[in-house]
């Protein structure tokens, strides 16, 4: 019977958080829900992923979304300008990797790799951050010109995956892809720094949900920050 009546409790006072976030945190995102619901069990959180220009024109239309971590700061201070949100904070900063199911390569092959293939996978530059990213790597290598015709575009960095693995030589994603058991089995490397502008990645409060604004802070938290790291994040 006491058992019920906890149960019962913790329905009558469960709430929810509504979270759009940018495909590169697909699976970093379940493991930092998981460790703030194990201080906060009653919340309940629901999570949207897609490209960050994608979840912005859905918030302009009138989404009802509480949280928005973008794959950049540019979306974020637009929706901030417009009034619609709080004044952004980075999360974490991303990084770009190449990936081929092919075959391993190392650093000094990079641009090699690049010219040499048939097909080459990017998330969509014009609403995706990291594809965004992977055009400016290309023009720093000096290659775009000779190489933009075999680009695939994808819709967002989840999708750059599923492309290479069905039928592209090569694409560039987000690092924090490879940290999820299912990606481990394939090889990737890391695409220099130097060739892309830092993907700082930032959050917006939309909303003033008070365990919205808990979730928010944890984001910050030295809990997450293990996470992100944990997950290929700076």
């Amino acid at each position: 019977m006491l058992k019920l009546f906890f149960l019962l409790f913790n329905f009558l006072f469960a709430s929810e958080i509504f979270i759009a976030s940018a495909s590169n945190s697909i699976y970093v995102l379940p493991k930092i829900i998981k460790e703030f619901n194990k201080k906060y069990p009653t919340i309940k959180i629901h999570t949207i992923f897609a490209s960050s220009g994608k979840l912005t024109a859905q918030i302009i239309n009138g989404a009802k979304y509480d949280i928005f971590l973008s794959a950049d700061e540019k979306y974020p201070n637009f929706l901030y300008k417009k009034r619609l949100s709080s004044k952004p904070k980075i999360y974490a900063k991303g990084k770009l990797a190449l990936f081929s199911k092919k075959k391993s390569t190392g650093l000094n092959d990079f641009k090699k790799v690049l010219l040499n293939a048939k097909s080459i996978a990017i998330a969509n530059p014009k609403s995706a951050p990291y594809g965004k990213a992977s055009i400016e790597v290309f023009k720093k290598l000096g290659i775009y010109e000779k190489i933009k015709d075999k680009f695939i575009y994808a819709p967002n960095v989840s999708g750059v995956i599923a492309y290479v693995i069905n039928y592209a030589d090569v694409g560039l994603v987000a690092k924090s892809s490879f940290y999820s058991p299912k990606m481990k089995k394939f090889k990737f490397i890391d695409v220099p720094l130097n060739l892309y502008t830092p993907i700082n990645q930032a959050v917006v409060l939309l909303t003033n949900n008070k365990d919205a604004i808990k979730f928010y802070n944890f984001l910050f938290s030295k809990k997450a920050k293990e996470i992100f790291k944990e997950y290929g994040y700076n």
